[in-house]
């Protein structure tokens, strides 16, 4: 099953909880992706020592999933794109929404 998580949240326990669940899917052998949104482009900058929102992408990148971004809410926050926050696009988006089985949002 291919899976799209969508997060625009930056409350640091809910971000670490979607991130969670992306890793629990991929531990289930489903094929899940990642779009942060809007103050969901943040969750670098909220990551805590009881919410770990890094370690929980990190583990996600290992197990292979696919991580997107919004370019544009990225840049209204002056930040950067990286491996871990890609600038990606709407189009992208929409792609993961029309292949994805399931979509979930945060």
């Amino acid at each position: 099953m291919k899976i799209g998580v969508i997060i625009s949240s930056n409350d640091p326990e809910t971000c670490w909880n979607a991130l969670r669940y992306a890793n629990f899917c991929l531990g289930q052998k489903e094929e899940v992706k990642i779009f942060f949104m809007g103050k969901g482009v943040e969750y670098q900058t909220i990551s805590a020592e009881k919410f770990n929102t890094v370690e929980q992408v990190e583990k996600f990148m290992e197990l292979g999933g696919k991580i997107l971004a919004c370019g544009s809410c990225i840049k209204t926050r002056n930040q950067e794109g990286s491996e871990m926050c890609p600038l990606s696009t709407m189009k992208d988006m929409y792609d993961i929404v029309k292949e994805s089985d399931r979509v979930v949002t945060f």
